[in-house]
């Protein structure tokens, strides 16, 4: 099989930037001890937050990287960050641990991880190639 070479992203610090900010902000709202509280009467909307959380950092992230290894690298690292945050939950009086929330978190990564699989893995090409071209 061979390599499709992966094109260049012109603002790829931009990118990164915005998702290592999305990072952080998954992290402040996992540990606040006052969380964001929608008046949203919908079964179970907390695990798709979650989901659409993770969702979003794996998505994102394998936008800009590619390479199988990497985005594998970045899955088990916003896995093991969901355990982690949610286990750091339970020091927090305000907050409680929940497996339901790691399950949830776990299949925004692996949701993520699939799309990317598809031709949706160049979105964020075709962003970069238009707002590159508006620039210049």
């Amino acid at each position: 099989m061979v390599k499709q070479p992966v094109p260049e992203l012109a603002l790829r610090l931009l990118w990164l930037s915005i998702g290592y900010m999305l990072v952080a902000l998954v992290i402040y709202l996992s540990l606040t001890s006052d969380p964001v509280n929608l008046d949203i009467d919908i079964r179970y909307q907390d695990k798709f937050f979650h989901a659409l959380a993770y969702f979003t950092l794996m998505f994102w992230f394998a936008q800009i990287y590619h390479d199988r290894f990497q985005r594998y690298g970045y899955a088990i690292s916003f896995i093991l960050m969901g355990v982690v945050l949610e286990y750091l939950q339970s020091f927090n009086p305000d907050r409680y641990y929940e497996f339901a929330d790691m399950l949830a978190n776990a299949t925004g990564v692996i949701l993520g991880f699939l799309l990317a699989l598809t031709s949706a893995k160049n979105i964020l090409f075709k962003i970069d190639d238009r707002l590159k071209g508006a620039i210049n």
